[in-house]
């Protein structure tokens, strides 16, 4: 999930140009344990759990002593192995190491998410901003595919449009199971679509300043509401991670939706981009989510659908349910003809 907040720099020390074999097919061991031993220095001192990142820290650096990824020495694959090895000992699935065969500037303290991923590169026109799919089904049932978080800054028009078509639905369902997640703010503005009034979602624990920054929806949305009082079913899979998940969880503790499907991937740490060296870069869990229902959040276990269905049944069984809630509120004579 990614968290736009002013990006705090870090010293890495002296000597953290990589070597020079960078440009070339393949990396020295010297040059893997540089961005080995950087990436420990950040994570120890960063990582949203200290022990954790501790023992994170400890581990990796026995691994490039022992030159465990010798055999991953050209650059990208050395990248997307250093991933996965994090990710297999942390948990956690927010962890990323990226590799850039252009020059990674220096930390510039004046700048704020100096290392921020280019918005059209993951969520915008190539995969229209994440909507996949805006319709009315039989019985005014409304669906939405939505497949990726994209920032308010530009795709906010996108959801006011999608949510306008959709706000006469008598039932809503809502698909996210090829979800990855994004931006937290796209998912607080979509909320706000199925609610009355301004609503306290998951907060934002930062480790490295120990503050806790509250989220709330926004009081007033463009367009047209879908409002808090009719249906909506939540369609998850082991697929929907991050913001996907926070927006998922944090309306199911308000019972405001039904989830149906599996399981989510169980991502809740939203994480900074850091720079390693000259070409890395690591995508580091630095904040915790703590809904304000439960007080805690779905990290490693995942949110639990209220009505568990293989994924590839879900949107089946939501339209059973959905005609199940009409036929249930309907009036004698309005009863929806199957």
């Amino acid at each position: 999930m990614k968290h736009i907040v002013l990006a705090i720099s870090l010293a890495l020390g002296s000597g953290c140009a990589v070597a020079a074999d960078l440009g070339a097919a393949a990396m020295t061991a010297g040059s893997q344990r540089e961005v080995i031993e950087q990436a420990a220095e950040i994570i120890q001192a960063r990582y949203v759990d200290p022990a954790a990142g501790r023992k994170l820290a400890a581990e990796i650096r026995r691994e490039a002593k022992a030159e465990a990824f010798k055999r991953d020495s050209e650059p990208a694959a050395f990248a997307q192995a250093l991933t996965m090895e994090l990710r297999k000992l942390s948990g956690d699935g927010h962890f990323r190491i990226n590799y850039s065969a252009d020059l990674v500037p220096p930390p510039d303290a004046q700048a704020a998410d100096q290392y921020e991923e280019d918005d059209d590169s993951w969520a915008g026109p190539a995969v229209n901003y994440g909507f996949e799919s805006v319709r009315r089904i039989d019985d005014n049932i409304g669906y939405l595919d939505l497949r990726v978080f994209a920032p308010t800054r530009t795709a906010a028009d996108m959801m006011q449009s999608a949510m306008t078509l959709l706000a006469q639905s008598k039932v809503l369902i809502i698909d996210l199971r090829n979800n990855g997640g994004g931006e937290s703010d796209m998912g607080l503005l979509l909320a706000a679509y199925l609610l009355d009034k301004s609503v306290e979602m998951s907060a934002t624990y930062d480790r490295p300043s120990n503050r806790l920054t509250r989220a709330t929806t926004p009081g007033w949305v463009p367009g047209r509401r879908f409002g808090g009082t009719k249906p909506v079913f939540v369609l998850i899979s082991h697929k929907t991670f991050s913001a996907a998940e926070a927006f998922a969880y944090d309306l199911q503790a308000m019972k405001r939706v039904t989830v149906v499907g599996e399981t989510s991937g169980g991502g809740a740490h939203p994480y900074e981009r850091r720079r390693l060296t000259d070409h890395f870069l690591i995508k580091l869990p630095e904040m915790r989510s703590i809904n304000p229902l439960t007080g805690t959040d779905w990290q490693g276990v995942g949110v639990k659908p209220d009505v568990p269905t293989p994924p590839d049944q879900a949107y089946d069984k939501a339209l059973e349910l959905a005609h199940a809630a009409l036929a249930k509120h309907a009036k004698p004579d309005e009863k929806p003809a199957r």
